[in-house]
């Protein structure tokens, strides 16, 4: 394989857990007096750390989420992951023939650690990703879409930025990564591709990743 890194996305591309958070955060959103509708949310929040949804509320209107917004959000995620979280499929096929051709990966997420991990156990995701292997906002100054999250997985795993490849599906994260010097596949099952300009290719089905990267 050409690259000697592949670096994942988490949500939407490991898990498949952008519908069930955009729903959630439209609904919640929409709740505290801020009209958001589940596609406004994909639009404006997905691939994103949380703190840009407090950074474009009160760009909006003027007014500061609660206080404890980002608490009863990640609860009322948590909760809905527990009952309906799903991997993506075909995902663990791609995961297990990286691990036998010996090809090293990792995930850098704007979700936090916490989030990350309680996906990956509901998923049964974490028998793939050793604790070393995770990266998360959290880590980093800036989230997507500054490339500093994905530098910092790179640096960490050893690996030159320009040998690194990233799967993306937010319009978010592909900026980040172009931003770090990668290259960069659009993965386009929820997010159009039109959407993801920029990338490297784009594809529609896990089945079809191990291939594109040979």
């Amino acid at each position: 394989m050409r690259y000697e890194l592949v670096i994942f996305d988490n949500d939407g591309v490991l898990v498949d857990s952008e519908p069930i958070s955009n729903t959630i955060l439209a609904e919640y959103l929409t709740e505290l007096g801020h009209s958001t509708s589940y596609q406004e949310s994909l639009r404006d929040y997905m691939g994103a750390a949380v703190h840009r949804v407090h950074d474009l509320v009160e760009e909006r209107t003027g007014e500061k989420l609660p206080a404890d917004f980002d608490t009863t959000l990640h609860s009322r995620i948590f909760a809905a992951f527990q009952e309906e979280l799903e991997p993506v499929p075909g995902v663990e096929d791609v995961l297990a023939k990286f691990v036998a051709d010996g090809i090293s990966y990792c995930v850098a997420s704007s979700s936090s650690h916490e989030r990350i991990r309680v996906g990956h156990r509901k998923t049964g995701l974490d028998q793939w990703f050793e604790e070393e292997w995770i990266f998360s906002a959290e880590d980093v100054r800036q989230g997507k879409p500054a490339p500093d999250l994905f530098l910092y997985a790179a640096e960490r795993m050893g690996v030159r930025p320009d040998r690194c490849v990233v799967i993306e599906d937010s319009p978010l994260g592909v900026e980040a990564a172009r931003a770090a010097g990668m290259d960069v596949y659009g993965f386009t099952s929820m997010m159009p591709a039109d959407r993801l300009t920029g990338v490297t290719g784009h594809f529609s089905d896990m089945s079809q990743l191990r291939e594109l990267l040979a």
